[in-house]
């Protein structure tokens, strides 16, 4: 099959991808006290070299006490700005476009059982899992400390020179805390029984994120039904869910939801063929990321136990993007295999493609 589709532009407010590729966020903690180094700046300069759409960076934490939960995880705020800057600047030089994801971990814990937050864990009701208490619900200054965290780092994004922001409100974080009833017990204004009480904390953190990237600077925001704490568990067990809980975060100011699923071509709802990124497109009528297991057999959750995974085909994926049931594709451990996969299925060098080894997670090649 033509793989033409992935590689005509793409305008979302006033930016111009190239392609439809954009390479997935992905955690690689290789950043000293939070700090990125000159080898970051390297890493996503070479994946901008190799033809990627946008880069969106591995999560970078806004400034609360405990917002990660590994010291090497990069922060963005404070000393680390100046060395974001480099990383903009190399990846434009490469001819590239590069968005910040920016983050907060919540209670979800990091670094083995052992890990020491460094300061104040933040999470709507305490938990970590359903059922697990373990910290102190987060309390109304908290919350909006953490609001306005998220919106100074979307400033200093936009004063850097990124040419989009992603918000990660997916995989059990505390965004996706704050959505999920299995930890959000609370029954204030942050919390209630409904998928619209509990998505009112994300609101407003796009909001203040819209708010310091201003009008002309795409939003995106990543969600995901399964959480980290529970690969089964789902926000929306119904389209009608579904849009209670995108219809608000949509009118807030999100300008691209970034879907994600371990499995890019399964089904989000019984009795239809779209997944998770093709409802939000057709609930939202924005434009829409899918991604999970692009170009591998083998899914990403498994890789962390040391399943190597081979080259797989694009066809049923180019079938939906041509079919325009979502608008962008991320790619994830094939662009970490290989800085120069788009560049390879552009032209067409599908023979030199690599496989993903878990070896690819411990290094910035």
């Amino acid at each position: 099959m033509s793989v033409d589709a992935l590689f005509r532009p793409f305008t979302v407010k006033g930016l111009t991808l190239p392609n439809r590729i954009v390479m997935a966020p992905m955690t690689r903690s290789f950043s000293p006290n939070g700090v990125p180094t000159s080898n970051v700046a390297a890493y996503y300069r070479r994946r901008a070299e190799g033809g990627v759409g946008l880069i969106v960076t591995e999560g970078t934490v806004i400034d609360r006490p405990a917002a990660r939960n590994d010291v090497n995880v990069p922060v963005f705020h404070g000393e680390a700005l100046p060395h974001w800057k480099s990383v903009v600047d190399e990846v434009h030089a490469a001819g590239g476009l590069i968005a910040p994801q920016i983050w907060h971990v919540g209670s979800a814990r990091g670094q083995g059982a052992d890990w020491t937050p460094l300061g104040k864990v933040d999470s709507p009701s305490g938990m970590t899992a359903p059922g697990k208490t373990k910290f102190e619900p987060m309390t109304e200054e908290d919350v909006a400390d953490t609001i306005a965290g998220f919106g100074r780092s979307a400033r200093a994004a936009r004063d850097l020179g990124f040419d989009a922001v992603e918000i990660h409100g997916a995989h059990g974080y505390l965004i996706d805390q704050f959505f999920w009833g299995g930890v959000n017990a609370r029954e204030d204004r942050w919390g209630g029984p409904t998928i619209a009480d509990r998505a009112r904390f994300g609101v407003e953190v796009v909001k203040a994120v819209r708010e310091g990237v201003g009008e002309d600077i795409p939003v995106i925001l990543r969600l995901s039904q399964w959480k980290q704490q529970d690969y089964a568990a789902r926000i929306a067990e119904t389209p009608d869910q579904m849009e209670e809980w995108l219809t608000p975060l949509s009118d807030a100011g999100v300008d691209v939801f970034h879907c994600s699923q371990r499995r890019f071509w399964e089904p989000e709802f019984e009795g239809s063929d779209l997944n998770f990124a093709g409802w939000a497109k057709k609930l939202t009528n924005k434009p829409t990321i899918t991604v999970g297991s692009v170009g591998l057999d083998g899914e990403f959750i498994a890789a962390f136990g040391g399943e190597a995974s081979q080259p797989a085909s694009l066809d049923g994926l180019i079938r939906r993007l041509e079919n325009e049931e979502f608008d962008l594709v991320a790619v994830g451990r094939a662009l970490l295999a290989d800085p120069q996969w788009v560049a390879k299925i552009r032209d067409g060098r599908t023979d030199d493609l690599q496989n993903f080894e878990r070896s690819a997670l411990m290094s910035l090649s």
